[in-house]
């Protein structure tokens, strides 16, 4: 149960992620087919690519429709998308 709920979380984060990509790039949600499970496989967490692989074949033999997603990497987590940020000066009153 806590692997169950270990791999939960690791999807959660996936799939905002994903979500995210899909933003910038809207033509990759054009090719998955309407109504379809998405399926993420990370190619970098075999454990996890090895659970959802198996979520997305207990679906497939449910009848579902299932779109299965590949992630190659992660980029390293980034709070802020500001560069090149600078104090320029302290005024005291």
């Amino acid at each position: 149960m806590e692997k169950e709920k270990e791999m939960i979380k690791r999807n959660i984060e996936l799939s905002v992620e994903f979500s995210r990509y899909l933003f910038e790039h809207p033509e990759l949600e054009e090719k998955i087919p309407l109504g379809a499970e998405i399926i993420i496989l990370p190619e970098f967490d075999n454990q996890l690519k090895d659970f959802n692989l198996e979520l997305g074949r207990e679906l497939e033999s449910s009848g579902e429709r299932v779109a299965y997603i590949k992630i190659a990497k992660f980029r390293p987590k980034i709070f802020s998308r500001m560069e090149d940020v600078r104090l320029e000066s302290v005024v005291s009153g």
